[in-house]
Parts: C-alpha cells; sequence; structure tokens
C-alpha cells in the first residue's frame, strides 16, 4: 500500500477527512473491546459504516471506491490471507493429531509440581503456540488440562494462568506461521527465515526471564490427590511435533511460507492417521446433514474466516487513510522530531507500534495498519534491514497485546480459565492479573536493552553504516 501521485485521493476537510474512515473503525473497536464484545467478526460491522461515511467526505466518489479496491487488492494482504488458510487447518491437524496429549504425558509423568509445573505449562504452551501459530488457539486448547493439572499439582492459580497465556504470546511472537510474524515480514519484504533466526535471540532471551518469574513466583499452592483429575494422555502424540519442526525447518531453509505449510499439513495428517489420532473420514467426509462441518479441513478455513474478513476491511480503510496524505504528513513529522537518528527510528518504530495496538483488539490488523505506510519508509530512511524493522514492530505488538483486558487473547483466555474453573469447582484469578504477565515485561525490557546498546542490531548485516552514528 504506497502513497502514489497518481492515486491521490482528495476529502471534504483534507487530511482529517481522510483521517475519519479510521477514526470510526477504532472507536469500534473500543467500543466493542471495552464492553468485552470485541473479536474480528464483531468489528466487521464497525468497517463496514467507515467505508460508508467515507464515500460521502471524499470528493470524487469513483477515485474512493477504486482506492478501496486498491486496498482490498493489496498484494501483502494477498499473501497473509493465503497463508493464513493453510495456518488455520494446520493447527486443527496439530490438536487432533493428539500433540495436547503427548505433551500433557510429558509433563504429568515427569512428576513436576507446583512452581516447576507452572513454568512447565509455559514450555508446553509456547511449544503448541510456536508449531500453531496461534494463541488463542493455545489457551483454548490447553487451559481445561493444564489448569486443573497444576491446581492438584500446587501451582499458584495467578501465575499458572499468566503461564499459559505468556506462552501463547512466545509462540505469536516467534511462530514462522503465526499471523503476526507474516504480517510484519511480508509487509517489510523480509524473507521469513532472517526474520525467525534474527528473532530469536530476542525472543528467547525474553523467554528464559519468564521462566525465571515463573520459578520464583509459580509455587505454593496446595498439592491435591491426582486421583480425581479425569485427563487422557498419550506419549505417541509427541510425534505431531514432527510435524511442527517440518515447518520451522522448511521457513528457515527460504522456502515460500505457503509451501511450508503445506509440507506440515501433510505430514500431522500422515501422523496422525499413523498413530489413530486421525482418519480420513475425520479431515473430510459428506456431511449426514446439510450444514454440518465436512472435517477439519472446513473447521480450519472456518477459524480464520473471520480474521481473513477484516484484514479486507482493514487494507480498504488503510488504503484511503494513505491516499488521502496523512500518513506522509505524519512520517515527515515522526522523521523530523521524533526520529533523528538511528536509535530514535527504532524507538519510534516499537512507540508507535505499541500506541496504535492499544486501541485494538488484535495484533495483526494493528501491523497491517502501521507496517507498509509508517514503520517501512521510516526503517529505509535510517538504513534499518527489513529483518530488524519486522522484529522491532511484531515484538512490541506482542507485548501489550496480551495484558489488556480488551483484547482479544486475554478474553479468549479469561473465560476459558472461569468456564474450566468452573467446571472443576476450583479457585480462578481475577482479568488484571494478566497485567502480570512476564512474558511482556520481559520482552519490553529486551527491546529497550536492544535499541539501547545495539545487540542484534546487525545480525542481517544489511543496516546502512552511515545510519549507525
Amino acid at each position: 500500500m504506497k502513497e502514489s501521485e497518481n492515486h491521490k485521493l482528495e476529502m471534504h476537510g483534507g487530511i482529517f477527512g481522510g483521517m475519519v474512515p479510521i477514526l470510526i473503525l477504532l472507536l469500534f473497536l473500543i467500543i466493542l473491546s471495552f464492553f468485552e464484545r470485541g473479536g474480528t467478526q464483531a468489528f466487521w460491522a464497525g468497517g463496514w459504516i467507515a467505508i460508508v461515511i467515507g464515500l460521502f467526505l471524499a470528493k470524487d466518489k469513483r477515485e474512493y471506491s477504486n482506492s478501496i479496491m486498491r486496498g482490498i487488492g493489496d498484494k501483502n494482504g494477498i499473501v497473509i490471507i493465503t497463508a493464513w488458510i493453510f495456518a488455520g487447518v494446520f493447527g486443527k491437524l496439530m490438536a487432533e493429531g493428539g500433540l495436547i496429549e503427548g505433551l500433557l504425558w510429558l509433563g504429568l509423568e515427569s512428576g513436576t509440581k507446583g512452581a516447576l509445573f507452572t513454568a512447565l505449562a509455559f514450555i508446553v504452551a509456547a511449544i503448541f503456540a510456536t508449531g500453531t501459530g496461534t494463541s488463542t488457539g493455545t489457551v483454548i486448547a490447553l487451559i481445561p488440562v493444564l489448569y486443573p493439572a497444576g491446581i492438584y499439582l500446587g501451582s499458584d492459580p495467578a501465575m499458572l494462568a499468566v503461564a499459559v497465556l505468556a506462552g501463547g504470546a512466545f509462540g505469536d511472537n516467534l511462530s514462522p506461521v503465526s499471523d503476526s510474524t507474516i504480517v510484519s515480514a511480508f509487509t517489510q519484504e523480509a524473507t521469513m527465515r532472517d526474520v525467525v533466526i534474527s528473532r530469536f535471540p530476542l525472543v528467547a532471551v525474553a523467554g528464559a526471564i519468564t521462566i525465571v518469574t515463573l520459578l520464583i513466583t509459580g509455587g505454593g499452592g496446595e498439592i491435591k490427590p491426582m486421583d480425581d483429575l479425569d485427563v487422557t494422555v498419550n506419549a505417541l502424540g509427541l510425534l505431531m511435533l514432527i510435524s511442527l519442526a517440518v515447518v520451522v525447518i522448511t521457513a528457515l531453509l527460504n522456502r515460500h511460507i505457503i509451501e511450508a505449510l503445506i509440507y506440515g499439513n501433510v505430514t500431522a495428517f500422515i501422523i496422525g492417521v499413523a498413530t489413530g489420532n486421525l482418519n480420513f473420514s475425520s479431515v473430510f467426509s459428506v456431511p449426514s446433514e446439510r450444514g454440518d462441518s465436512t472435517g477439519l479441513i472446513e473447521d480450519g478455513i472456518a477459524g480464520v474466516t473471520g480474521a481473513i474478513l477484516f484484514v479486507f476491511i482493514v487494507l480498504a480503510v488503510t488504503q484511503v487513510l494513505i491516499e488521502s496524505g496523512l500518513m506522509t504528513k505524519l512520517l515527515n513529522s515522526l522523521q523530523n522530531s521524533v526520529a533523528k537518528s538511528l536509535r530514535q527510528a527504532e524507538a519510534a518504530i516499537v512507540y508507535i507500534t505499541l500506541l496504535i495496538s492499544i486501541p485494538i483488539a488484535a495484533n495483526a490488523p494493528a501491523l497491517m495498519l502501521i507496517g507498509p505506510s509508517i514503520v517501512k519508509p521510516l526503517g529505509e530512511k535510517f538504513g534499518i534491514s527489513s529483518e530488524r524493522r519486522a522484529n522491532l514492530m511484531d515484538c512490541a505488538v506482542n507485548t501489550i497485546f496480551f495484558i489488556l483486558p480488551w483484547h482479544i487473547a486475554v478474553i479468549v483466555w479469561y473465560s476459558t480459565i472461569v468456564e474450566t474453573a468452573e467446571a472443576w469447582n476450583i479457585t480462578y484469578p481475577h482479568i488484571m492479573v494478566a497485567a502480570f504477565n512476564p512474558y511482556t515485561w520481559g520482552l519490553l525490557l529486551v527491546l529497550f536493552l536492544s535499541i539501547l546498546t545495539g545487540w542484534n542490531r546487525n545480525n542481517t548485516g544489511r543496516i546502512k553504516k552511515e545510519s549507525l552514528n
């Protein structure tokens, strides 16, 4: 989405008129999130209304309509949406193929208790989220078994709950099939291999800080008999980690993300069938009644449909904002005031990402708003490599997104905690304990130190030396 002299959109009210559609969209996001009704599908109406009102502010209605279509047809958006389709199916195959049961077997059979189990819960969630690329899918899948098991094993309820959320954040931050990783990489025109390799040190240090924090704070609960805990575990489920490794390794070998995901899907299906957890009919079959699911493929695609349609809306509204000239003026202002050096430019990328992600209840759309229009040109001016830009932006968005109670991940996490606790008649914490997410604060600390000291800045070796002063 680049502003072009051939596509200059004039609005009544000037630049402010170009801001109206995005402000209306943000208003809907804030209102729905405040009332804990946020979600990609719930946001559709706000985007539709924003586009409609914008039409009446445009001086040239035809050019406005074309701007909407240019946004929807953006190349970056198409790549992201295609990847989501295969990532959604991959997540379903991984979960139904027995990975959850395998990970639980690994943890429960080791006899880990108290703070150790809390730390293990983070590691299990991080592995699962890294493989599936979904933080919300991670908490939905793992909390119903990890939370009651941890309570029975003497974990602190609040820190146990936060540990699973932190694991989801870790995976969302690092996974090559995560929507935020895909968006950050492709909006900055970076290769997935370079992004994942260069981001790993940042994520690993933040993860280590999280583990240490959980080992200190995650225990102290009462250890209860395990007879009352009915959990089905199966060591064979750990074989599904092979399909996870296939996706990660293929992406690191600089193959296209779609290719990597297809290999991962096929591997997960073969392993699932071989272990008896999957069969052909569970993946696809003719339903007995109209409207019933045809299997895991349909379920996986259906799970990302809401996000796909919302991305179309964000792309359309953002294109209007760009072609109205606002982003050019904002960028010039930031470059002339906020960013006058390399460090200031990197700090500005983090600051802008944090700022725009506060009202938006989903992290990938926030990156879509600023990635192509602000972060990319600002970073290019100061010679910041495409991988570094993607990492700063992605790490920043995956911090505050996992502590604010109106964000999708936190809402889904807490509702699953409450439902699980009530089913087992065990205690559960308040939603505000999300603010103690150790991964969020650990990653913010890592980002600050990286910008201040320059650590991890030169991993790709593509930064202009004259901009390092």
